[in-house]
């Protein structure tokens, strides 16, 4: 894979393309990783890539013509049926998760393009962005910030870049549920042990021990996922007694439900 970041702040870039798994996949030629400062394509004297936003306000807003020149340089030669995504960070965007850094981890190449000031010229979200995207409800002072989290998110995903490949595949989200509990040596840490059943060796009753507590975990703190998560009958019904309890357990005060369980 190729990923171009446009940027103003190349600098930035530097400890993270150069380190952790990133770094690595960068060295085994895995993914090639570039910044570009799409100043040096503002075609003026003075460097100037922002101007006063036409109907006044506060700020400044990016002008379309240096990302346009970025990206057409980029770009140039290529057919068109291999035009690289091309995505801008911004928090008017869909809302980044597992399921869009799959997506986007499918594709040959890609360009970021890390937003500033008050936001970019809208021409630039309506002709040359194919994707907007944010990692949250809030306001950074950059794109490049959130344009790191998806990289990061999206590189890991690569075949050969993590040592295990199963370990993608239990992740969070990664079938719409919350990661189950991780547990390892010593088995009894200042009183606190590891669930026994994860020291029987019985593999099936372990899938299925480590599947309800992806459940149980899920329907504690992201109940949202289930919605939409592909469960089977039984996973359903098991859920509906575990919300009674839950419910229960909350009016009560109670811990009705062991994290071991």
């Amino acid at each position: 894979m190729r990923i171009d970041v446009l940027t103003l702040f190349p600098g930035m870039f530097e400890g993270v393309f150069g380190a952790s798994l990133i770094g690595k996949a960068r060295e085994r030629g895995i993914v090639e990783l570039n910044t570009v400062n799409f100043r040096e394509f503002s075609g003026n004297k003075h460097g100037t890539v922002d101007d006063a936003p036409y109907g006044g306000g506060g700020g400044m807003v990016l002008k379309p013509e240096p990302l346009f020149a970025a990206v057409e340089w980029l770009t140039a030669g290529m057919p068109e049926d291999a035009r690289p995504r091309v995505i801008l960070m911004c928090p008017q965007g869909e809302t980044f998760t597992q399921r869009k850094a799959r997506e986007l981890a499918a594709e040959k190449h890609l360009i970021f393009i890390c937003g500033h000031y008050e936001g970019v010229d809208e021409r630039v979200r309506e002709y040359l962005a194919t994707d907007e995207i944010s990692i949250g409800d809030y306001v950074l002072t950059g794109g490049e910030l959130p344009a790191m989290v998806v990289i990061d998110a999206v590189v890991r995903l690569l075949p050969g870049v993590l040592g295990n490949e199963e370990s993608a595949a239990r992740d969070s989200f990664s079938d719409g549920l919350l990661e189950y509990p991780q547990y390892t040596r010593p088995a009894d840490f200042r009183g606190w042990k590891v669930p026994d059943v994860l020291l029987s060796g019985h593999h099936a009753e372990i899938a299925k021990w480590r599947r309800r507590q992806s459940l149980l975990r899920t329907l504690k703190r992201r109940p949202d996922l289930l919605e939409k998560a592909d469960l089977a009958p039984e996973e359903r019904r098991w859920l509906a007694g575990l919300r009674s309890a839950l419910s229960e357990e909350r009016s009560s005060g109670r811990r009705e439900i062991p994290p071991g369980d």
